[in-house]
């Protein structure tokens, strides 16, 4: 069964780190573009960051700077490093892995928690 499983959410005063891990069952994800996106109550889902199969990152405005999206692709896995956490960073944080551009053939996780408090 082809699926993704995050961990490493959880809460965290504003200034500290969590570190979000996704592995990826299937060997298919080997080729497909990894990211984060994540969900905060009363909005829409939005792009985090994501990772290419040749390694390269793109990331929102928002997070530029410190946070930082890397892939193994030999473990099928994508990680997020958080640094320097915002209360407006607190969402619940999904994996993602999709075929290029095809969106509509995407797999999602089912999502981790990232608590920020004051």
């Amino acid at each position: 069964q082809v699926q993704l499983v995050e961990s490493g959410g959880g809460l965290v005063q504003a200034g500290g780190s969590l570190r979000l891990s996704c592995a990826g069952s299937g060997s298919i994800f080997r080729l497909y573009v990894m990211g984060w996106y994540r969900q905060a109550p009363g909005k829409q889902r939005e792009l985090v960051a994501t990772v290419t199969v040749g390694g390269s990152p793109n990331y929102a405005d928002s997070v530029k700077g410190r946070f930082t999206i890397s892939r193994d692709k030999a473990k099928n896995t994508v990680h997020l490093e958080m640094n320097s956490l915002k209360p407006e960073d607190t969402a619940v944080y999904y994996c993602n892995a999709r075929p290029g551009l095809d969106y509509s053939n995407a797999y999602w996780g089912q999502g981790t928690q990232v608590t920020v408090s004051s």
